[in-house]
């Protein structure tokens, strides 16, 4: 079965998140699996287990409390969202095999950009020389996931000093601007497609790229 893209543009959090929880819990065993690209206005969301005292100072940027995993995250103009509904018991995956295939879809567009990416274990996301790059949390439910992840392009990397990102306090944050690509969100989505088709399609069943478990992409 083939995922069907939408692009959203750029839309509120919380309006986007409430689809997806619609768009989850109306989907039988046969559903669509499709995958959302949008940027967000700015906005800080907690995961459900996220501690108030990872956001340091919220200012005016509005707080959503969200029932993804991982703790506090920024999104904002300039980021690339991308959220993933798919059906993983079809596929006969658990959590950690979406993660390592989004990550690693990240680390492909990173390495067509002559940049390394990295893992680091228990730390989901992307990194570059030890700053994080890219940002995921998921949520799943009756075996079929939501959320996703986000990457940043060439975005105002300020508000993240409001918060401890991902809940790491002093954990630096970059973004593809800063790596020397000044990409924008649709850009980078136009990179990101086709590499998360590919890692995230479940045809053929025995399909299986190689992945890395730790580290770069080899």
């Amino acid at each position: 079965m083939s995922i069907a893209v939408r692009r959203l543009g750029r839309r509120p959090y919380a309006p986007v998140w409430e689809e997806m929880i619609r768009y989850t819990e109306a989907r039988g065993e046969n559903g669509a699996d499709e995958l959302w690209f949008v940027e967000h206005d700015p906005v800080y969301t907690f995961g459900r287990a996220g501690r108030p005292e990872h956001l340091l100072a919220a200012g005016e940027v509005p707080v959503v409390r969200t029932d993804r995993g991982g703790q506090i995250t920024y999104h904002g103009p300039g980021q690339l969202v991308g959220y993933v509904l798919l059906d993983l018991e079809r596929r006969g995956w658990g959590p950690r095999e979406l993660v390592m295939r989004l990550e690693e879809a990240i680390i492909r567009l990173l390495a067509t950009l002559g940049i390394e990416g990295e893992r680091r274990p228990k730390a989901p996301g992307v990194y570059v020389r030890g700053a994080k790059v890219a940002a995921l949390g998921l949520r799943i439910k009756r075996g079929c996931s939501y959320h996703g992840l986000a990457l940043n392009c060439d975005l105002d990397l300020g508000p993240f000093a409001g918060i401890n990102p991902c809940g790491y306090p002093g954990l630096e944050v970059t973004s593809l601007a800063r790596l020397g690509h000044a990409l924008d969100w649709e850009a980078a989505g136009r990179l990101l497609e086709p590499l998360l088709l590919e890692l995230l399609d479940p045809e053929p069943d025995t399909a299986r790229p190689r992945l890395a478990a730790g580290g770069t992409h080899r």
